[in-house]
């Protein structure tokens, strides 16, 4: 056991200097540009450790872009997923890095360059990510995994785990009514193990037994262990306690929220006036029915409020009663399909942002007769009412149109234990990526992706 934990420490130092290396070539690439085209165009060329640091912010800014987006996950998510992500950090940094060279230039500096540093870029990427990848799964196969299981099916799991044969290879099941000193001599045998809706006392029984063993666990989490995730640590003397304090975010967070909010809505209406005009023209063309759809939601509280959205499905499509959208549902209109799929009818809520109803970033607002349903199911769904509904949030980056509700939920929470400024701004740029690469992704492919972080 202890050897395979050392093989996961040489997985992670061969992840490091294999991300150095690409951030120095992509670096190096950038140097080449910058003396041969832009340095005889300054008025008062640095000197050398001027250079140093413009080529040195170049690098910064391409890391941070690459973390961002999880542009350097080989390994843990699919080779067009790496490289998607890649190209969207390359053009982000290089737009940035342009912007950066204007103002040292004191005018706008001339593209080209920066655009064949791009595609050089692109195909040292693709290159990269091949060799990667090839390298990454010949030196560590795809591990075999047990899962052991309790009340609820664990099929879903399985079968989501199963889309990735090439990481994962679920070789045993076992429930949880097995014998305990039967689960501890099978889990021996494997390089991990997936535990799954476990009564409270097994459960921990294993996870201090894998804990021991350095053995791998995959553990579905329950609501409590979520919230349990954002607890504080305290010391009462010599006793160490966990503190939920249990009442969303505090007034400085709220605070921050809203000013970021305001700021964020007023710029995004200005730049993105043009394409709203132009999706209320295609929708009114379309079929000539209203252009905006007004629907009651749920906020901060329980509140109601009114949502605003471009109309993507045909008249009266709820004539018959609210009900969840669907894969392929026949209600959608021609237009609302490419506008839900760039998540373009989300734009008028930006409205709601600036009245204050909702948030940039937050748990999607349902209606309340769907909410009433819910919290049927599981009372917990009203949880994720502690703070204000998001025009975006981290269930919308990670999941899809059928995720289940419970699941959604769990996203949901791990927002708001978890929540940070720089955590809305990680998210919104996910939504960018989104929008400009929209996929038809199911929830089996998203597994991965729906982590903060395995590493």
């Amino acid at each position: 056991m202890y050897r395979k934990h050392n093989r996961e420490q040489y997985k992670h130092m061969i992840a490091f200097f294999s991300d150095l290396l690409l951030l120095g070539i992509l670096t190096l690439q950038f140097a080449h540009i910058w003396y041969s085209h832009y340095l005889d165009e300054l008025v008062l060329p640095f000197f050398r450790r001027g250079n140093w640091a413009v080529i040195a912010i170049y690098a910064v800014v391409m890391f941070l872009f690459f973390k961002i987006y999880h542009a350097f996950e080989v390994g843990y998510l699919r080779r067009t997923d790496v490289f998607l992500s890649q190209v969207l950090s390359v053009c982000g940094g290089n737009l940035i890095t342009y912007l950066q060279i204007s103002v040292i230039l004191r005018k706008f500096a001339e593209i080209a360059p920066l655009l064949q540093l791009t595609i050089l870029e692109f195909f040292s990427l693709m290159c990269w990510t091949y060799l990667t990848q090839k390298l990454y799964f010949v030196l560590y196969p795809p591990r075999k995994l047990i899962i052991v299981y309790g009340n609820a099916s664990a099929k879903m799991l399985v079968m989501k785990m199963s889309y990735r044969v090439d990481k994962y290879m679920i070789c045993e099941s076992v429930s949880a009514d097995t014998a305990y000193s039967e689960i501890i001599e099978k889990l021996l045998h494997y390089d991990g193990v997936i535990l799954c809706d476990l009564p409270a006392a097994l459960r921990n029984d294993l996870v201090k037994f894998c804990f021991h063993q350095q053995l791998r666990a995959y553990i579905v989490p329950e609501i409590s262990d979520i919230i349990l995730r954002g607890a504080e640590d305290l010391r009462l003397f010599d006793t160490p306690l966990l503190l939920c304090r249990n009442y969303g975010l505090n007034f400085e967070q709220r605070f921050c929220k809203r000013i970021f909010d305001l700021i964020f809505s007023i710029l995004a209406f200005v730049l993105v006036l043009p394409v709203m005009l132009l999706c209320a023209i295609a929708v009114k063309l379309c079929d000539g029915g209203s252009v905006f759809y007004q629907q009651k939601r749920l906020t901060q509280d329980g509140r109601e409020f009114v949502l605003y959205k471009f109309r993507s499905m045909i008249l009266d499509a709820e004539s018959g009663g609210a009900r969840l959208a669907e894969n392929h549902d026949v209600r959608i209109t021609p237009v609302g399909k490419v506008l839900r799929k760039c998540r373009l009818d989300e734009l008028p809520q930006l409205w709601n942002i600036l009245k204050g109803d909702m948030s940039v970033v937050g748990p999607r607002p349902e209606r309340p007769e769907l909410c009433q349903e819910y919290q049927k199911q599981f009372p917990e769904f009203q949880f994720r009412l502690k703070v204000k509904a998001g025009l975006t949030g981290y269930a919308q980056v990670t999941g899809v149109y059928d995720t289940t509700p419970y699941d959604k939920l769990k996203m949901d929470l791990m927002y708001i234990e978890n929540y940070s400024l720089l955590r809305d701004i990680q998210i919104i740029l996910m939504t960018l990526k989104i929008m400009i690469f929209p996929t038809q992704k199911t929830n089996e492919e998203l597994f991965e992706i729906s982590r903060w972080s395995e590493k």
